[in-house]
């Protein structure tokens, strides 16, 4: 279709309404893509992005020397991934058994406690998660173990612990907003297929599997799809918040984002957070290439995508 004034004339009220996005998006994504040139130079302040040294290569080589390369991408990888598993099916069985709930006032409220989580700060959250750990006033270690006859646990020093309370406690807050997702998508199913596999008999159970899920599977792949695309990019919150920025910890807690913080912060390292941050940002790019093209292959619903 050709553009035309005509056209222009018809849309300029919609393009007016891209106009606020549009530059949102072009001041906070692309424009700080001129700062990736940091990860290339020896940053000096006194001379600016522009005037310092080239460095080529050596932030990242001093980067993937050590061990952190290896241990924020495992980190990261292993976390986001089992994230998405987990809330993905998670949410999709919150939503159906929402969608079970005949009385509207009743579904309404369950839908509001379980996305509320969502909408608390992590920082909160990460308070919340101190009470029931802390080692002298947590309600775990004072309250649950001593009726199981366990001594206390100092969390906050036991690594092992962690990747079972940060995917418990990232479950606990994502996984409302995910189901109210997929509720939507689920009520919009017209409930003439319903009728239809109850007149063949079908039980609640079959129904779900043949009717529900496969009508949602369009939704559930382009959710799945946008997760795995930003699977590089962890909550910053939660994997620095909630462990308190325990050094102890750092094994089985730091991923790209946090390391990119320490880096900057803690030890000044300009040049290496940036190398850190391009890193991060190349390899997303080519996951989000990888899973566009493996769904576009084997998807049998391609007019969504």
């Amino acid at each position: 279709m050709g553009f035309s004034a005509k056209r222009l004339k018809k849309f300029a009220p919609l393009f007016l309404l891209m106009l606020p996005g549009l530059a949102y998006l072009i001041i906070n994504n692309y424009l700080p893509m001129f700062g990736m040139i940091i990860a290339f130079k020896d940053f000096n302040f006194a001379k600016g992005i522009l005037g310092s040294d080239w460095a080529g290569l050596k932030n990242f080589e001093y980067l993937f020397k050590t061990q952190d390369a290896y241990i924020i991408t495992r980190n990261t990888i292993l976390y986001n991934g089992l994230f998405i598993v987990i809330n993905t099916i998670g949410a999709i069985g919150i939503a159906i058994l929402l969608n079970e709930i005949r009385r509207k006032i009743f579904q309404r409220f369950y839908q509001s406690i379980i996305i509320l989580p969502h909408l608390i700060s992590m920082v909160i959250v990460s308070y919340l998660v101190y009470a029931m750990l802390s080692s002298d006033t947590g309600l775990i270690n004072k309250s649950i173990l001593p009726l199981l006859g366990m001594e206390d646990i100092s969390w906050y020093s036991s690594k092992e612990y962690w990747p079972y309370i940060l995917t418990a406690v990232n479950i606990w807050k994502g996984i409302g907003y995910l189901s109210v997702i997929y509720l939507a998508s689920i009520i919009s199913i017209d409930p003439e297929y319903y009728e239809a596999a109850t007149l063949d008999g079908a039980s609640k159970w079959q129904q779900i599997s043949s009717v529900t899920v496969p009508l949602i599977t369009p939704v559930i792949t382009m959710m799945t799809l946008l997760a795995i695309g930003r699977i590089f990019y962890s909550d910053f919150g939660l994997f620095y918040q909630v462990p308190m920025d325990s050094g102890v910890l750092s094994e089985t807690t730091n991923v790209i984002d946090t390391y990119v913080y320490r880096a900057l912060m803690n030890l000044g390292d300009i040049g290496m957070s940036s190398a850190a941050g391009v890193y991060q940002s190349i390899v997303g790019f080519l996951l989000v290439i990888l899973s566009n093209y493996t769904v576009r292959k084997f998807s049998k619903d391609n007019a969504l995508f």
